[in-house]
């Protein structure tokens, strides 16, 4: 087993979910310490897609701990320095925008800002349904800045939803492992 520490951050989408699970359980197979983090609206918003309830039990069963869902109980990542890496996944184009912008008002972005403070890396996995209209210059921004990583992405329906993108979430694993070395995979999927 792997000793880095890792943060996963689960945001709305809730259609990912379940391929986001997928992920999730091989990174918990690979790595010792996968600490579970989620916004508040995966908290707390049910949908067809299934109960929050039912999410955070799944979260908590897989990687063995509480799982963190508000600003004060992830803000001592930073000052701490809980974690070596950190996946945002499904990292939503509400959730990038406020990367992008600075905002931290989310357990998610709350996260994110306390790694960053350590300088060490930020995976994101994309899933924006406008992420080729409005959401472009958000993502655009974060793949231009330091310690940001993208899972592949590419669009998952061009003919229904042509502005929309999403990553690869099978390859998280393999994103996580280059971003420890300072490595970006080739974030564009054709």
């Amino acid at each position: 087993m792997r000793k880095e520490r890792v943060g996963f951050a689960v945001c709305g989408s809730f259609c990912t979910h379940q391929q986001v699970l997928k992920a999730l359980e091989a990174l918990v197979e690979e790595y010792e310490t996968v600490i579970p983090i989620v916004s508040e609206n995966a908290a707390f918003t049910d949908t067809r897609f299934g109960t929050s309830d039912a999410l955070m039990e799944r979260l908590e069963e897989l990687t063995g701990h509480e799982v963190l869902c508000d600003i004060p109980s992830v803000e001592p990542i930073g000052p701490k320095g809980l974690l070596d890496i950190l996946v945002v996944s499904p990292a939503t184009g509400n959730t990038v925008a406020k990367l992008a912008a600075g905002i931290t008002d989310t357990a998610v972005t709350m996260a994110v800002k306390a790694h960053l403070r350590n300088g060490r890396p930020v995976v994101i996995a994309l899933a924006s349904n406008d992420g080729l209209a409005a959401g472009a210059r958000n993502i655009g921004e974060l793949l231009v800045r330091r310690n940001y990583y993208f899972v592949p992405f590419g669009q998952d329906n061009p003919e229904g939803k042509p502005s929309s993108l999403v990553a690869d979430f099978s390859r998280i694993p393999e994103t996580v492992d280059a971003a420890l070395r300072g490595e970006q995979l080739q974030p564009v999927l054709l």
